[in-house]
């Protein structure tokens, strides 16, 4: 089969290209070629294999969601998140590829531990994806998840399904006393956008994802200050914290730790476009 006769996709997935670009979608090429693998049942990189006579109308039905700002990951109703290949879609918080770099310094944090057996706790789990991906990569931890929104938990159960995470349902900031000053490691993805914001937030967050999820009091830190204190009953004394916030908000969030609250080592860290984007701090006896 000549080249000329697989050149229908490619040429369709210009055009959606430009019609994203011009929609105001971010990463307009990638996001073409994602949905034409899609719908295709194929790869980004075997895009140029299909052949015109297996080229599917669906495809635009695709694009025109897209092109209205309906999130990638509910169009696939998939998201990759480090290693993992997450169900996602309406009513649960997407994962975003800058909180990679929170898990990837947390799972360092575990693993230089002496502990045989490390307790992990992810609070406001949302998807599950952060939960998924410490016990994934340190395999002997011990990894529980919390998330209070009943629709996103349904989301964590499929993804956890066959897991070691255990999955609770409740408020993060009261969850869990049976772990009381056991806990290696607390994590979070909480909301963090203040509600003065919501006219500037990306419309597929705003208009999709939960505003559970999003907003958190009038400067964002409202959930954080909760999980301060959660954490610190949760930890035993030397275990750490990893709390996500938003790259406005550095340097802000590291203060909510602070000596007198039992905390030591309290800063920030960058993601990878280098713009601060989580917190650590390291709990002490009191």
């Amino acid at each position: 089969m000549s080249a000329s006769s697989r050149s229908l996709l490619l040429a369709e997935v210009a055009r959606a290209t430009q019609r994203l670009a011009d929609a105001g979608v971010p990463s307009p090429r990638f996001d073409a070629e994602e949905l034409a693998a899609f719908v295709h049942n194929t790869e980004r990189t075997r895009l140029h294999a299909v052949p015109d006579a297996e080229f599917d109308a669906r495809y635009w039905e695709a694009v025109a969601r897209r092109e209205a700002r309906e999130p990638l990951q509910h169009i696939t109703g998939r998201a990759f998140f480090r290693y993992l290949e997450l169900q996602v879609g309406p009513g649960v918080f997407v994962p975003r590829p800058e909180t990679e770099s929170v898990v990837g310094w947390a799972i360092d944090a575990v693993r230089a531990m002496d502990v045989a057996e490390p307790l992990v706790v992810d609070l406001c789990t949302g998807s599950g994806a952060i939960a998924l991906a410490l016990a994934q990569e340190v395999p002997r931890s011990r990894v529980h998840a919390v998330e209070l929104d009943e629709t996103a938990l349904e989301w964590a159960r499929k993804n956890t399904e066959g897991s070691r995470v255990v999955l609770h349902h409740g408020d993060a900031r009261t969850a869990l006393p049976e772990l009381a000053g056991q806990v290696d490691l607390v994590i979070s993805n909480p909301p963090y956008i203040p509600l003065t914001e919501w006219e500037y937030v990306a419309p597929e967050a705003r208009d999709h994802d939960p505003q559970l999820a999003l907003f958190a009091g009038e400067d964002g830190l409202e959930v954080i200050r909760g999980l301060e204190r959660a954490a610190h009953r949760l930890l035993r004394p030397g275990g750490m914290v990893v709390i996500e916030h938003a790259d406005t908000q550095g340097g802000q969030v590291p203060w909510i730790f602070t000596e007198d609250r039992g905390w030591a080592d309290a800063a920030d860290h960058p993601d990878l476009n280098n713009r601060p984007r989580f917190a650590t701090a390291r709990r002490v006896a009191r």
